[in-house]
């Protein structure tokens, strides 16, 4: 590679200056942290004359000189853990809405007397072994930062449960997480958990619920009250005979869609008929025949399968 033994490569003199110039910035503590943080750029500005890796290394970008092929090298800043927490809520705040406060410890860092390492990475050293020959290695390189020691500090959180939010979305908390020692806090985010309810059942924005009236009921037909998650009487009326697993459905009393809240989803009610205990009599058997106008009768069917 040297010239006086390549005379007749005109690439050899070019080459030769490109590896002193690469030399010169690896051995020169200063530039070459200019150059592992700002590439060719930063060495331009401090008039090196452009960039030595660039010809010369310009085909080995795993070796770390700038990102490759002469780049500005990114350094990602280390991060912290995101921490997620479960937040139990009932079905009245996932309706109404509501504001819940929180108490969270968190980790900080605090001056401690001493100093640690830090900033740790991975730099190429150089060695001149002769005239023209030198033997390059990876070797990991830190600084010396002023110590630190976590202490838990005492914080109120507020967390707005919006009208809508479903079972299992989160609410984020931007760099409440765990703590990076060299670097940027993790997120944290609690996620809702849902209630179980002992009058409605939730599926997407519907509400389910059922009702149990009595067989007089269910012939006769009735009006009732169901209260709802605000505090609302939902009026029911049926003015026809009820039979079992019957359903109705109330469009726009549902849940409010969380997107819009405007929208709201259906109630649907599903009735079960409570059937009298005891014994009729012969007499009473003969009038609710005709009453009913109904003979003895049975049919046996595949219900499973929708015959």
């Amino acid at each position: 590679m040297h010239p006086d033994k390549n005379r007749d490569d005109p690439e050899a003199e070019k080459m030769f200056q490109d590896l002193g110039a690469a030399y010169e910035v690896l051995s020169d503590a200063d530039k070459r942290k200019i150059y592992d943080r700002n590439g060719e750029e930063g060495l331009k500005q401090g008039d090196m004359g452009g960039d030595p890796f660039s010809s010369f290394f310009g085909d080995f970008g795993g070796f770390g000189f700038g990102g490759g092929g002469g780049g500005q090298q990114t350094q990602d800043i280390p991060r912290g853990g995101d921490v997620i927490m479960p937040l139990t809520v009932t079905l009245e705040e996932l309706y109404n809405g509501n504001f819940i406060e929180v108490v969270r410890y968190k980790p900080v860092a605090k001056p401690a007397p001493g100093t640690r390492k830090c900033n740790c990475r991975q730099e190429m050293q150089t060695t001149q072994l002769g005239p023209g020959r030198f033997q390059m290695m990876q070797k990991e390189v830190c600084d010396d930062c002023p110590n630190v020691r976590m202490v838990p500090e005492e914080k109120l959180l507020e967390i707005e449960i919006e009208s809508g939010m479903r079972d299992g979305q989160e609410y984020p908390f931007v760099a409440e997480g765990e703590p990076h020692i060299d670097g940027e806090p993790g997120d944290l985010r609690f996620r809702i958990k849902q209630m179980k309810h002992r009058r409605f059942e939730r599926r997407g924005d519907d509400l389910y619920t059922n009702v149990t009236i009595t067989l007089v009921d269910a012939l006769n037909g009735f009006t009732m009250d169901i209260l709802h998650l605000d505090g609302r009487q939902v009026q029911i009326v049926r003015d026809k005979i009820t039979w079992p697993g019957a359903r109705i459905r109330k469009p726009h009393e549902g849940m409010p869609n969380y997107e819009n809240n405007k929208v709201k989803g259906t109630l649907v009610i599903t009735f079960d008929v409570e059937f009298p205990k005891g014994i009729l009599t012969e007499e009473n058997k003969e009038a609710i025949k005709k009453i009913l106008n109904q003979d003895s009768k049975q049919k046996i069917y595949n219900g499973l399968q929708g015959f």
